[in-house]
């Protein structure tokens, strides 16, 4: 039987965690929020995540630098960042590095579910069937 995927929501404004993560589940698929990218980093679910939903600014560290943390671990989640600061140089940055989307708050969640689409399609073509 597949597993369902696992979306980590990472950001630090609960209001929007909360949201995000009610519209994954309502999409069937399994979520776990954190505050920060430490929390997520810290926590078990970093390699079986298949689709990460990030913050670009956060205390401590950044969406963007977990993205290039992740990089560097050759942990190649997909990312989708969202951000209420739309700065091009940085959505320039993410999407170079490969993230999926960079979506503006407040933003469509009917976007976002288009976004999660193909983040899961780019992680299921880079996974291998047992």
């Amino acid at each position: 039987m597949p597993q369902v995927p696992l979306i980590s929501i990472i950001d630090d404004d609960a209001s929007v965690r909360v949201a995000t993560n009610r519209l994954v589940r309502s999409l069937g698929y399994a979520a776990h929020t954190f505050a920060s990218a430490d929390g997520f980093l810290q926590s078990p679910h970093v390699n079986e995540t298949a689709c990460v939903i990030a913050d670009v600014q956060m205390p401590g560290m950044s969406g963007i630098e977990l993205q290039s943390h992740l990089i560097a671990k050759c942990c190649s989640v997909p990312m989708i960042f969202i951000t209420a600061f739309p700065e091009e140089s940085i959505r320039s940055r993410a999407l170079k590095a490969g993230a999926v989307c960079f979506l503006s708050k407040p933003f469509d969640g009917t976007i976002l579910i288009e976004c999660i689409d193909i983040a899961l399609k780019r992680h299921d073509v880079g996974t291998v069937e047992p």
